[in-house]
């Protein structure tokens, strides 16, 4: 059973934590790393696993097997990020490496992006405006509460879930045209 839990504080400082151990592992690999993810949005429930997004110049072994010899756990069944409905691009452009935390650590999900892809502006974008919009992010808050409730597993609270994530997308990506949002210039990047 999927549980969601009311927002905490701790979760911001526990990113910063796990960020120094991957920007000191994988040193200039990394481009940013940034705290992703309902956990990085003040006042959002949340499942208590705290997700991560690091971007790199490109998708490489190097990288991969630099985060597993830091003890993170390769998902090689997680190869793609759901792709938003009315993309017009290539698959690959939402490719990823998925990671989850070492045996005995805090539950955490690594998402490791390239830089400039569709899947890496998506994780920033849809933080941003969610933080911006806190009726939309306490809107959002609810159908997970109420998914989690309704639904038997991971699999399935993911299948339903991304397509109403797609629908605050569309709707963000509507105000970074009106706002000028950069994510490279970003006030709330963490790196």
């Amino acid at each position: 059973m999927i549980d969601i839990v009311a927002h905490r504080p701790s979760w911001s400082t526990e990113f910063q934590e796990i960020a120094a151990t991957l920007r000191s592992g994988l040193g200039a690999m990394v481009l940013r790393v940034d705290h992703i993810g309902s956990t990085s949005v003040s006042g959002l429930r949340a499942k208590d696993v705290i997700d991560i997004q690091i971007t790199v110049a490109e998708l490489t072994a190097d990288v991969a097997a630099r985060l597993r010899h830091l003890g993170f756990v390769q998902r090689t069944d997680v190869e793609m990020d759901h792709v938003p409905a009315a993309y017009a691009g290539p698959e690959r452009d939402w490719a990823k490496l998925f990671f989850v935390q070492p045996p005995g650590q805090r539950r955490i999900n690594v998402h490791v992006r390239q830089s400039g892809r569709p899947n890496q502006r998506y994780a920033l974008l849809f933080r941003d405006y969610l933080v911006a919009h806190p009726t939309t992010a306490a809107a959002y808050g609810e159908l997970k509460q109420r998914l989690a409730r309704c639904l038997a597993g991971e699999d399935a609270y993911a299948d339903v879930k991304d397509p109403a994530v797609d629908l605050i997308y569309f709707a963000a990506e509507e105000w970074a045209s009106r706002s000028q949002w950069k994510p490279d210039s970003n006030a709330l990047e963490d790196w």
